[in-house]
């Protein structure tokens, strides 16, 4: 999940005072220009797609799901870290476009200022996603927000290094840190990790955190400080580099490609790469969970599509736009070209049968949970307190309790 750039933006977003979004909210890029069921529209529509070839594929689409409701869409794409500011500035202005993409970690601060229309109150059918899934679309029990394809992480490991060493991959625990022990060598780390402050580091961890029970709003609980313990200490057992605190996913996806370490947590977006790299014979497993026979929980990753409040014809037809872009046939082919999950239980079933290297993802998301699912709009604080307490105990500053507990004060102010 490549959420790092976005954090800025989403903190700026939380500076914002809600009341005077919520005073504001209500209105959108359609007001004012109301259409009979029959004349043709243009919607217009807002995403961070800067780069091609997805702007270009994301345009045709749009005007390819419009067509189907005699309309056209004027696509505007914004930079990822300019993104929340452009949102927040539309919702304030009551300019929002009629279909809205939303990056999900961002999505209760949105919805929670009332300029998003429940997709309940719209008619379209949700009867085939997985319902961790439509979690990731909701704010308070009620879906806001449709995401065609999803991504989580799981465990890849050097199929040819754990063969060699005669070890089957790690589905527990104590089984992931027997088998970081016995993979270290003098030239390799037995396990690698993102450790590095913000939300790449802290999304890495979720998984440890939940499976275990514990929650982002509970930081001293003792699930949650268990949790910390299990994950830090691997790193100062020296079965992870404790230079990790300043790893993005990127660069143990390098560290692992390299052959510098024979597993590692990362997710689907790293596979082209992994692929392309000479030698490299990998596999993956779902993250190991703290006992045998328990769910691992990770974290979704994912954009929304969304529908602001405009008016009932323009709500109606962008409705339409979003249903047609969560289409399984366009499930299918985005995740075919962007190794992600569709939403759709069926057509999540047919992507295994194409790319066998996807189930662990797809078993995975089956019990996977929103990242703000608990935290809600409390989520820039959580993620900044959970990065800080891992940074402080992989670099010796403080014991997995006391960096917990200071979390949780942050968390609880």
């Amino acid at each position: 999940m490549s959420t790092q750039p976005r954090r800025a933006a989403a903190l700026a977003l939380a500076a914002v005072p809600l009341l005077v979004l919520t005073a504001c909210a209500g209105g959108g890029a359609g007001s004012g220009a109301t259409a009979g069921e029959d004349e043709e529209l243009t919607l217009t529509a807002l995403d961070y797609y800067t780069d091609e070839p997805s702007h270009s594929n994301m345009e045709n689409r749009l005007q390819a799901c419009a067509a189907e409701v005699n309309a056209t869409v004027e696509h505007q794409s914004v930079p990822s870290n300019q993104y929340n500011a452009k949102v927040l500035q539309q919702i304030s202005s009551r300019s929002l476009p009629d279909i809205l993409m939303v990056n999900n970690p961002d999505l209760p601060q949105f919805a929670e200022t009332g300029a998003l229309r429940p997709l309940t109150e719209l008619d379209i059918d949700t009867s085939a996603y997985y319902e961790s899934v439509l979690n990731v679309g909701k704010f308070d029990d009620e879906l806001y927000g449709l995401a065609p394809n999803v991504n989580s992480l799981v465990l890849f490991y050097n199929t040819a290094i754990l063969e060699e060493a005669g070890i089957e991959p790690p589905t527990t625990w104590d089984e992931l840190r027997a088998a970081a022990e016995a993979l270290t060598t003098p030239d390799r780390y037995g396990f690698v990790y993102s450790g590095q402050a913000g939300t790449e580091g802290t999304w890495t961890f979720i998984p440890f955190l939940w499976s275990n029970g514990g929650s982002q709003l509970e930081l001293d609980a003792p699930e949650a400080v268990e949790a910390l313990d299990f994950y830090t200490k691997l790193a100062l057992d020296g079965f992870v580099s404790t230079s990790v605190v300043n790893w993005t996913q990127a660069d143990a996806k390098d560290q692992f490609a390299a052959g510098n370490a024979a597993m590692m947590i990362n997710g689907p977006w790293q596979i082209p790469s992994l692929n392309d790299t000479e030698g490299l014979e990998w596999s993956s497993v779902p993250i190991p969970v703290p006992e045998a026979g328990m769910d691992v929980v990770a974290p979704l990753g994912g954009e929304l599509w969304t529908v602001p409040v405009t008016d009932p014809e323009r709500e109606r037809r962008a409705a339409h736009v979003v249903e047609c872009l969560n289409s399984p046939a366009t499930q299918l082919e985005t995740a075919l070209t962007n190794n992600t999950v569709p939403s759709n239980k069926e057509v999540a079933q047919e992507l295994i049968a194409e790319m066998p290297d996807m189930e662990s993802i797809v078993e995975t998301v089956s019990t996977a949970y929103p990242l703000t699912g608990d935290s809600g709009t409390k989520w820039p604080i959580v993620n900044e307190a959970i990065s800080v307490a891992i940074q402080s105990v992989i670099t010796g500053q403080a014991d997995p309790q006391t960096a917990m507990e200071t979390a949780q004060t942050a968390v609880s102010e």
